[in-house]
C-alpha cells in the first residue's frame, strides 16, 4: 500500500464527495500507476491533491473519465486520442462516440491488413515447401510482353525447341524468345512470391497465355509444370527439360544508336532494294541497312552492300518487319554498329524490351 491509497485524517470528512485514489482504481478498471500516469500526462488531473501528503482524490465525474480511459486502453487508443475524448465527454458525448466510431473503422482496417500479410506469409511458406514460384499481374502486361517476345521463337528449330523463357527479379517477370537467328526479351512489373525461377515454356501454351488480355493472372511456376489462372481460365504446360541460353551474354557493348520512326522505317524499307539469300536451301529476303551522312538509317543495294560491307549490318528482312511489329508505336532505338555486331531493336527508353537480329555475312 502507498501513501497515495490510504486516507489523510480529517481529509475524507472535508471532501466527502471525492475518492481516493485506490477506490478511484477499483472502481474505474486503471491501476494505481495507470492514474498516476495519466496525471502526469494530463489526461486525468485529479480533482484535490492534499499539499502536504500528496493524497489524491477524484470525483465522480473523474472516475466515470477513468471508466472511459481504461475501456479506450484495452482497444488500443493512442493516448493522445483518449485526452481528446476525456475532454469531450462532459460537453459533447456524441464527439465521444464519433471518435469511438472512427477508431474501430481503425480496427476493422488494421484487422483486415493483418489478415491479407498472414495469408500472403502463409502462402509464402507454402510456396517455399512446395518448390513453386507465384507470378501475379494484370493479363494485359502479360500479354503485351508475350506480343513483344513470341515471334522470335515462331521459327525455332535445331538445338533450341520453340518456346519462351520466364525468368523471374525483383517484383519483374522476364520473358525471352529465340530461333538462334533473332532473340527478343521484354520485362513486366509483376509480384512475384517464391524462390527465383527460370523456367521454359513451350510455345503452345505461352501463345495461349498471349490470348488472355482481361482481369488478373496468376502464374505458377514448378520444375513439373508451368500453371496460369485467370478466372475461370486456366492455361498448363510443362516445362521444357534444357537449360535455355544466358541471352544477356549475346548482348553487345552500346553501340550508336538511332532514333526512327517507325512508320517512316516503314516506308522506306518497303522502297528499299531487297536482296536475296539462301540458308540451308531455303531462300530469304535481306535488307542491308546504313547510315547517310546527316546521320539518318538509309538502306543500301547489292552493290554498294558488296563495295563497303564494313559501314552495313544485313539482316533477315521479314525478321526487321517482325521486331517492328513487335516494338511500340511511335519511335523506336535502332543500335546499328557494323557488319558484325547484331542489330538491335528497341522501344526508346525501355532498355529492358529489345529485339536482337543477328546480322547476315555478304
Amino acid at each position: 500500500m502507498t501513501l497515495d491509497e490510504v486516507e489523510a485524517p480529517g481529509f475524507r470528512t472535508v471532501e466527502s464527495d471525492m475518492r481516493g485514489i485506490g477506490e478511484a482504481a477499483r472502481a474505474s478498471g486503471l491501476s494505481i500507476s495507470a492514474l498516476r500516469f495519466y496525471d502526469s500526462a494530463g489526461v486525468l488531473v485529479p480533482a484535490a491533491v492534499d499539499p502536504a501528503t500528496g493524497y489524491r482524490r477524484y470525483t465522480s465525474e473523474q472516475v466515470r473519465a477513468a471508466r472511459l480511459i481504461a475501456g479506450l486502453r484495452r482497444v488500443g487508443m493512442p493516448v493522445a486520442e483518449i485526452a481528446a475524448a476525456v475532454q469531450d465527454l462532459l460537453n459533447d458525448p456524441a464527439a465521444v462516440r464519433a471518435k469511438l466510431d472512427d477508431h474501430l473503422l481503425r480496427l476493422e482496417s488494421g484487422l483486415a491488413d493483418a489478415r491479407r500479410e498472414l495469408l500472403r506469409l502463409h502462402t509464402l511458406l507454402d510456396l517455399e515447401e512446395n518448390l513453386m514460384t507465384r507470378i501475379t499481374l494484370p493479363a494485359a502486361d502479360l500479354s503485351a510482353a508475350l506480343g513483344a517476345v513470341l515471334f522470335a521463337a515462331a521459327g525455332a528449330t535445331g538445338p533450341i525447341p520453340a518456346g519462351v523463357l520466364f525468368e523471374t527479379g525483383d517484383d519483374t517477370v522476364t520473358l525471352v524468345a529465340t530461333d538462334r537467328f533473332r532473340l527478343a526479351a521484354a520485362t513486366a512489373p509483376a509480384v512475384v512470391e517464391g524462390s527465383p525461377a527460370r523456367l521454359f515454356l513451350p510455345l503452345p501454351p505461352a501463345e495461349e497465355l498471349h490470348g488472355i488480355r482481361t482481369g488478373s493472372i496468376t502464374v505458377d511456376l514448378t520444375d513439373d509444370l508451368v500453371t496460369a489462372r485467370a478466372g475461370d481460365r486456366t492455361v498448363s504446360g510443362e516445362p521444357i527439360d534444357m537449360d535455355f541460353p544466358d541471352y544477356r551474354r549475346l548482348l553487345p557493348p552500346p553501340g550508336a544508336t538511332l532514333t526512327v520512326d517507325v512508320a517512316e522505317l516503314r516506308d522506306l524499307l518497303a522502297a528499299a532494294p531487297v536482296i536475296d539469300r539462301e540458308h540451308e536451301g531455303r531462300p530469304y529476303p535481306v535488307s542491308v541497312l546504313g547510315v547517310d551522312h546527316e546521320g539518318r538509317v538509309r538502306f543500301a543495294g547489292a552493290d554498294e552492300w558488296a563495295a563497303d560491307t564494313e559501314s552495313h549490318v544485313a539482316v533477315n528482312r521479314e525478321f526487321l518487319l517482325q521486331a517492328l511489329d513487335a516494338g511500340a508505336a511511335g519511335q523506336l532505338e535502332l543500335e546499328l554498329d557494323g557488319p558484325v555486331r547484331p542489330l538491335i531493336v528497341r522501344p526508346v527508353g525501355a532498355a529492358s524490351h529489345f529485339s536482337l537480329l543477328m546480322p547476315v555475312r555478304h
